[in-house]
């Protein structure tokens, strides 16, 4: 009987191990990693921004180590840490073509993550760079639209409906996305601002606005800072 106990224990063990997933992170001792990439393809605080909300995310309790090539940590070797979940890019300055030269050595990388069961998330120029990433996620200027709250490059705020709620963003020059996923937010014209897709067995979650800008970003927020949008949009690209 105990031979028969001892085997079933071990069959049940063998049974979970194989069906894990990228998922199962929840159930180790060691708290998930996310990557925060800095470097020229970012802006100036941008990179701190993005990992200072992720920190903020109490029910993941995030380690947060930044990768980039000044940084001590690679993107490649970063991926390749053991309990990493999770890859940010941040927004940055300059054309989406210049972020990509300097980041493109390291794109097959990031997408082999994700279809892994790896999670994306981009803001800005994070969410122009998911489409050269190959995750199928079409990133479109949004102040070169008709009807576009905002027409230029200049630091601003827009007016998003967030989960059918609406709140005003910080804003520079961010994209609208289009394909399949699930919608969080929208612009004002209907164009969708930030968005949740599965790719491979991973996910990929973009945001044409920064949920992670504070006071100090110099444009006034009606709304203050919106952190709680950041989280949700962490927490729903994690499940």
């Amino acid at each position: 009987m105990k031979h028969k106990i001892l085997i079933m224990l071990l069959l049940f063990i063998t049974f979970c191990a194989g069906s894990a997933s990228a998922s199962t992170f929840k159930m180790t001792s060691k708290p998930p990693i996310a990557l925060v990439y800095r470097g020229s393809a970012g802006c100036d605080g941008c990179s701190e921004a993005v990992a200072y909300l992720l920190k903020k995310d109490t029910k993941y309790s995030f380690k947060i180590i930044y990768v980039g090539p000044r940084e001590k940590v690679s993107i490649e070797h970063g991926l390749k840490l053991h309990n990493v979940v999770l890859y940010a890019q941040p927004g940055g300055d300059g054309t989406v073509d210049s972020a990509y030269r300097n980041l493109r050595s390291d794109s097959a990388a990031i997408n082999k993550f994700v279809k892994n069961g790896g999670r994306y998330l981009g803001f800005c120029m994070g969410g122009y760079l998911a489409d050269n990433y190959g995750f199928n996620v079409r990133a479109n200027e949004y102040t070169t639209l008709r009807g576009a709250e905002v027409t230029t490059d200049d630091d601003s705020v827009v007016k998003v409906t967030w989960r059918g709620k609406p709140r005003y963003m910080y804003f520079q020059d961010g994209p609208y996305f289009t394909g399949k996923g699930d919608i969080i937010a929208k612009y004002t014209n209907g164009k969708t601002a930030a968005l949740i897709k599965t790719c491979g067995k991973g996910k990929v979650g973009v945001c044409g606005t920064h949920p992670e800008a504070d006071s100090t970003w110099g444009v006034y927020d009606p709304d203050g800072v919106d952190t709680d949008l950041g989280i949700d949009l962490i927490d729903t690209l994690m499940k």
